[in-house]
């Protein structure tokens, strides 16, 4: 019968002495077992699909450059232009991905990107009822821990005027409508937010870092100059 272990190039572990022999007292760091063995798990699953020539090691490398590269600024480019181009704006609204591709976006893996405006009497906000589902092409590939935890998922959409001010400190007046976007694995949603006061004449290059990325969900308002 062959050897399951000389079969196995990547064992998942390695054996470990038992603790009895352990006789000595020391402190330990503490250890995240959960997040060290995911790791471990998606080293070994990667090292295995290498070797039956899926991919290799130069292209997985390629592939976390290129996600790192996607950030919020992407985003920010298309509200600063919309900010100063009311013609680019409307198509924007109108069709986020094909104004997206003027802007040399690639949004290839987001089916529907619809882009919605803020404005002194409507403010949206983002969120995905259901799971995670985020404009990743646009705002990144990491989206915030607290756009993903199951208490703002469930929160904003039956309070989002509380969530605004008492997680982000988003005061919006009374007469202001608030909208609650629910992402799905169809559509994302992108936040225009309101134009901040006093940058009348700005260049779109100026505006870009005033935009920032809990601004395009819509749980903050774009920076002040």
């Amino acid at each position: 019968m062959p050897n399951p272990q000389a079969q196995n190039q990547f064992p998942f572990s390695n054996d470990v002495e038992p603790l009895d022999d352990h006789d000595h007292d020391h402190d330990h760091a503490p250890v995240n077992d959960d997040e060290a063995y995911w790791t471990q798990r998606t080293a070994v699953i990667q090292k295995l699909l290498e070797a039956k020539g899926y991919f290799t090691a130069a292209e997985v490398r390629q592939e976390i450059e290129r996600q790192d590269s996607v950030t919020p600024m992407l985003g920010a480019r298309l509200v600063a232009r919309a900010w100063v181009d009311p013609p680019f704006k409307a198509r924007l609204l109108a069709d986020g991905k094909a104004a997206c591709h003027e802007m040399d976006i690639d949004t290839v893996e987001i089916n529907r990107l619809e882009v919605v405006e803020n404005t002194p009497s409507v403010h949206h906000v983002v969120v995905c009822t259901l799971c995670s589902c985020y404009p990743r092409a646009i705002l990144g590939y990491h989206p915030p821990s607290w756009y993903k935890s199951t208490a703002y998922r469930q929160r904003v959409v039956i309070d989002p005027r509380g969530v605004l001010e008492e997680e982000f400190g988003t005061l919006l007046a009374d007469d202001i409508e608030v909208r609650v976007m629910d992402s799905t694995a169809d559509t994302r949603y992108l936040v225009i937010p309101v134009r901040p006061d006093g940058t009348d004449g700005w260049a779109e290059e100026a505006l870009i870092p005033l935009v920032t990325r809990d601004s395009m969900i819509g749980v903050a308002l774009a920076q002040t100059p």
